[in-house]
C-alpha cells in the first residue's frame, strides 16, 4: 500500500500551528509527523502555500444535508448522502440525528453502522419536554419505557450512540442505567432546574444539546439548566455558532466558562450544501432566509450553517484565534464522544481524517481515511508540484 506524505501547510497538531512539517498517511492513518526535509518512502503532496491542514471537523448534531432529512428515511444510504454533502463543507465525520420520531424510526435509525464518516447516532429525543419542544413534535415526546430502555442498551453495545433527554422527564435510575450501558447523554429541550440537572449529571449525563436553546435562560434567582451547564466542571457544551440561536456576549460567556468543554455542533438541516429555499420537516414547512431556517409560526427549525461556517463565525464574530476555532469542532468533539484515540488530532494513530483551508479558512478540501475528497485537478496538480 502507498504511503503519503503531505507538505506545505501549517498543520494544527494539539491544538497549536506546527510549521516546516508534514504528515505521512499510511493504511487510511496518520503514521508520523515529520520535518519537511524528511525523505520517507512516501508519494510527496506539496499542498499550497499558506494553507491550513486541519483535523477534519467531526458534528455530533447533523439531521441532514444535501436534500436529505435524516427523519425521511433513516438508514446508512441516508446517512452516507448527508455525511457526502458535509465532507464537501470540510465535515470529515458526523452523528446522523433522529430528532423526535416514532419507535419504529428510532429502530430503522439503527441499522445504520459505523463506518468511514459516520461515527455513529444521535437521537435528540423523544424523551423531551412538553414544556420545550421546540420544533420537535410534541404528540411523540414520550417517556421511556423498558421496551426503550432495552433497545438502547443494546444499541451502545453495536454503535457510538448520543442520546438527548430532558433530565426532568427521565428518572435518575434509567440516567444511570443507559450512562452505564454506554450511551452518552446529554441534555436539552428542557426545562429543569439547577437542581434537577445537578442530580442528573451525578446520575451520568454527560454533556448539553445547543446550549441556550431549547431551555430557560440565566436568570438570577432561578438559575436552571443552563447554570449547571456553565458550572459543572465535567459536562460538555454543545453550542450552535451562527449569530442566531446564540447571541454572540452568550458565546463568550460559554468560552469563558468552558474553555475546554465547549464544542460547535452544526444542527444542519436539508437546504445545507444546496440552493434550496425550503424543505418539509415531518409535514411542515421549512423557510429558509435571511440565515435562518423558520417554520410558518417563527420557530427556529435547524441551522443554516455547516461546521465550518460556525468556526468562521467564532473568528470573525468573537475574534477567537483559528486554533482554537477548529479545535472546537475537532479534538473537543472527539474527547465528548470518548474517540480521542482515533480521532479529532493530527497525531500518530489518528484515522487520516483532515481538512484543507486557505487562510481565510475556505474549505478547499478533506481526506477520509486518508483518502482525498476535493477536486481532483488540484490533487492532480499537487502530486505534480
Amino acid at each position: 500500500m502507498t504511503a503519503t506524505f503531505l507538505t506545505g501547510a501549517l498543520l494544527l497538531a494539539d491544538g497549536a500551528w506546527l510549521p516546516q512539517h508534514g504528515v505521512l498517511i499510511e493504511g487510511g492513518r496518520i503514521a508520523a509527523l515529520l520535518p519537511e526535509t524528511a525523505q520517507p518512502a512516501a508519494t510527496r503532496v506539496a499542498l499550497p502555500a499558506g494553507t491550513l491542514l486541519s483535523p477534519g471537523l467531526i458534528d455530533v448534531q447533523v439531521n441532514g444535508g444535501g436534500g436529505h432529512l435524516f427523519n425521511d428515511q433513516p438508514d446508512q444510504a441516508t446517512a452516507r448522502a448527508i455525511a457526502a454533502a458535509h465532507r464537501r463543507l470540510g465535515t470529515t465525520s458526523i452523528l446522523p440525528t433522529l430528532i423526535t420520531d416514532t419507535p419504529q424510526a428510532m429502530r430503522a435509525a439503527a441499522t445504520v453502522r459505523p463506518e468511514p464518516g459516520i461515527l455513529g447516532l444521535h437521537f435528540e429525543g423523544p424523551f423531551l419536554s412538553q414544556a420545550r419542544p421546540g420544533v420537535h413534535r410534541q404528540d411523540l415526546i414520550r417517556a421511556p419505557d423498558e421496551a426503550d430502555l432495552a433497545f438502547l442498551e443494546a444499541l451502545a453495545g453495536r454503535t457510538k450512540t448520543l442520546l438527548t433527554i430532558a433530565p426532568e422527564s427521565v428518572p435518575r435510575a434509567q440516567i444511570a442505567r443507559l450512562a452505564a450501558a454506554g450511551i452518552i447523554l446529554s441534555a436539552g429541550h428542557s426545562a429543569a432546574s439547577l437542581e434537577c440537572t445537578n442530580e442528573a449529571l451525578a446520575a451520568g449525563l454527560a454533556g448539553f444539546t445547543h446550549l441556550f436553546n431549547a431551555m430557560p435562560p440565566l436568570a438570577a434567582r432561578a438559575p436552571g439548566i443552563a447554570a449547571a451547564a456553565l458550572t459543572h466542571p465535567r459536562s460538555w457544551c454543545g453550542v450552535i455558532a451562527d449569530g442566531i440561536h446564540v447571541h454572540p456576549a452568550m458565546l463568550a460567556l460559554l468560552l469563558a466558562a468552558k474553555p475546554d468543554r465547549t464544542l460547535l455542533v452544526s444542527d444542519a438541516m436539508p437546504p445545507t450544501g444546496t440552493s434550496a429555499t425550503s424543505f418539509q420537516l415531518q409535514g411542515r414547512l421549512v423557510h429558509r432566509a435571511a440565515g435562518a431556517l423558520r417554520t410558518a409560526d417563527g420557530t427556529l427549525a435547524g441551522a443554516d450553517i455547516c461546521l465550518a461556517d460556525a468556526i468562521r463565525f467564532c473568528v470573525r464574530t468573537l475574534a477567537l484565534p483559528a486554533a482554537r476555532a477548529l479545535t472546537l469542532a475537532t479534538a473537543a468533539s472527539a474527547a465528548f464522544l470518548g474517540l480521542s484515540a482515533s480521532h479529532g488530532r493530527i497525531a500518530p494513530g489518528q484515522q487520516a481524517d483532515l481538512l484543507l483551508l486557505t487562510e481565510n479558512l475556505d474549505v478547499l478540501g478533506t481526506w477520509l481515511a486518508g483518502a482525498w475528497d476535493g477536486e481532483p485537478g488540484l490533487l492532480a496538480a499537487l502530486e505534480a508540484a
